[in-house]
């Protein structure tokens, strides 16, 4: 193996590990993203309800994500087909829509809005693109302050689409790191690396991983990750103990000229 491999695969183990430790205390950003935006709509609108849902394969499916308002919680999990209902319609055609009297549109699927325990007036809806393609829809229900949505309001609706749209390719990033790094890996080996060379490269660069929860490095990590809303003081000590354990394992090490056990 060249040294331009040994550096690539370097790169590799550090990239897997930085992307599994910074997954494993971010927790679920996306749908803590989703979730701030619909929150937000549904404020901004001065909704009953706001709905974001996104489109799964194999089968086909549109999926109700996050929710936010009074009358949202019950459609969090619903699955509908990609076209049925005004979602489906938004996703399949990829146009917004505004409906002031949804029950006497013939798109409207009133079994599913009757699972949910509301079924609402009016609706606005407007596709989430993601690099040109509709990934999701969002959705507004029932303003309390007017009975119909007006071009301004779906304007506005369409910057918190945008919104949506970038955390959820931030999200498919995330997910995708492992194909994203067996790329520029190959990129960085050109015709040193054949496919079976790729595959063994990734599973040692997987095998480097200690995914054991009950480890001390990922017990630490769970540690760090509920730190989050913690206060700066406290930050600071966490910080210094660090610190102190780093300075104590530079000290063995050099002492000992070898790692700890």
């Amino acid at each position: 193996m060249t040294k331009a491999t040994d550096a690539a695969l370097a790169v590799l183990l550090r990239a897997a590990r930085e992307t599994a430790t910074a997954r494993r205390v971010g927790g679920d950003a996306e749908t803590a993203l989703l979730q701030s935006v619909v929150d937000a709509a549904t404020t901004i609108f001065d909704a009953e309800a706001s709905s974001i849902a996104l489109f799964e394969p194999d089968p086909d499916r549109l999926v109700f994500r996050v929710a936010g308002g009074d009358q949202g919680d019950a459609v969090v999990g619903i699955e509908v087909t990609p076209t049925h209902g005004i979602v489906g319609y938004v996703f399949s055609t990829g146009e917004p829509i505004a409906l002031t009297d949804v029950g006497a549109d013939p798109r409207f699927d009133k079994r599913t809005a009757e699972k949910t325990g509301y079924v609402p007036r009016s609706i606005a809806a407007v596709p989430l693109v993601d690099a040109g393609a509709t990934v999701g829809v969002l959705q507004v229900l029932d303003k309390h302050s007017e009975e119909s949505f007006s071009l301004r309001d779906m304007d506005l609706l369409g910057v918190f689409a945008r919104q949506a749209a970038a955390a959820i390719e931030a999200a498919r990033v995330g997910r995708d790191s492992e194909r994203l790094l067996r790329n520029a890996l190959a990129a960085i080996g050109g015709q040193e690396l054949d496919p079976e060379a790729l595959d063994a490269l990734m599973a040692q660069a997987a095998a480097e991983l200690d995914r054991d929860d009950e480890a001390p490095f990922w017990r630490l990590v769970d540690r760090v990750a509920q730190l989050r809303d913690t206060n700066d003081v406290d930050l600071e000590l966490v910080e210094e103990i660090l610190e102190v354990v780093s300075r104590h394992r530079s000290h063995r090490l050099g002492r000992y000229g070898r790692r700890p056990r």
